[in-house]
């Protein structure tokens, strides 16, 4: 049988005050139902803090994760960028966190104009139950700053000399919120059309190359907790974009959240932006990113032993 690994990339969006509607208590289930409807390999999440992470954990405990927050581990009540994985499915084999600076193993530690402190949080897994065994991947999970566009290139050129020194067989899924759309000079450096430093990214964009893309009309992941109820404004912009020269199949969104990949070995057959709400209330201000990535036909599933009924004991 063949083999997939599939990927969630999930803003959670911070906690508000109790009586706001978009609260975390309001939300909370939704955003497990969102999780365990689409029931990801790995689930990236960004923004979340340690109520929300422990309420996932609590509700998953098919899950382990892994991350610390952006002030380091000596504070935990602030912002992660923790990475969720099916514990059935993949092992563990290492992991550790950068910042997005000029100090990148300096918890806490920003550069370039930044506004607060981003984090890259990454793990290396393997598939469990496959034959031939051994295959490996890395997640590379981020939540780029809001405000600084050279905050941004910045940290994108850190992120993929991390992903550059990895073995070049080592698949690579780079996700998150990078806060900016893909034909920004961060997003046309990470996908290999603009140089920084001197040197150009080699990720591929999931959305543009799955066989399969859902939702394909909502063109914005941020949404405000609006869903997709676009202004005239928005509508005007998207007229303008259209029309422009520029346009092609690498920027037909505005998504701020990517699922980028790296490696000959991952095959995108579908990609979805998760509208999931009940009633127009959504589980976070961003859509999540879901991703199916296709592994080569020489990794399988083992076969599970034969039942007592399929292979009776003669008497």
């Amino acid at each position: 049988m063949s083999v997939s690994l599939t990927v969630m990339t999930f803003n959670l969006h911070e906690d508000q005050a109790e009586d706001s509607p978009n609260s975390w208590e309001k939300r909370k289930d939704l955003c497990i139902s969102v999780i365990t409807n689409y029931s990801p390999m790995i689930l990236c999440t960004q923004q979340g803090v340690k109520t929300q992470l422990d309420y996932l954990q609590q509700c998953l405990p098919g899950y382990g994760q892994f991350g610390i927050s952006r002030k380091g581990s000596q504070d935990a009540s602030d912002e992660h960028c923790t990475i969720f994985y099916d514990k059935e499915k993949v092992e563990l084999l290492e992991g550790g966190t950068f910042w997005l600076s000029e100090s990148p193993s300096v918890p806490g530690s920003m550069s370039w104009g930044a506004a607060a402190p981003c984090i890259a949080t990454w793990a290396t897994f393997q598939l469990k139950g496959i034959e031939p065994p051994g295959f490996s991947f890395q997640i590379v999970n981020t939540n780029m700053d809001e405000f600084s566009p050279r905050a941004r290139r910045r940290s994108a050129l850190l992120t993929w000399q991390h992903i550059a020194s990895l073995p070049p067989s080592l698949p690579v899924v780079y996700c998150g919120g990078f806060n900016t759309q893909k034909e920004s000079t961060t997003g046309r450096f990470l996908l290999g059309r603009s140089r920084e430093h001197g040197v150009v990214g080699d990720m591929r964009d999931t959305w543009p190359n799955a066989r399969v893309r859902k939702n394909h009309s909502l063109i914005h992941t941020y949404h405000g907790f609006k869903g997709d109820k676009q202004g005239a404004l928005e509508f005007f912009k998207l007229i303008l974009r259209a029309l422009c020269l520029c346009w092609d199949r690498q920027t037909q969104d505005l998504h701020v959240d990517w699922i980028l990949f790296r490696g000959r070995s991952l095959i995108p057959v579908l990609c979805e932006v998760v509208n999931d709400n009940i009633d127009g209330n959504y589980p976070s201000s961003h859509y999540p990113i879901f991703s199916e990535f296709m592994l080569p036909r020489s990794v399988r599933l083992l076969e599970p032993p034969p039942t007592q009924e399929e292979n009776p004991v003669a008497v």
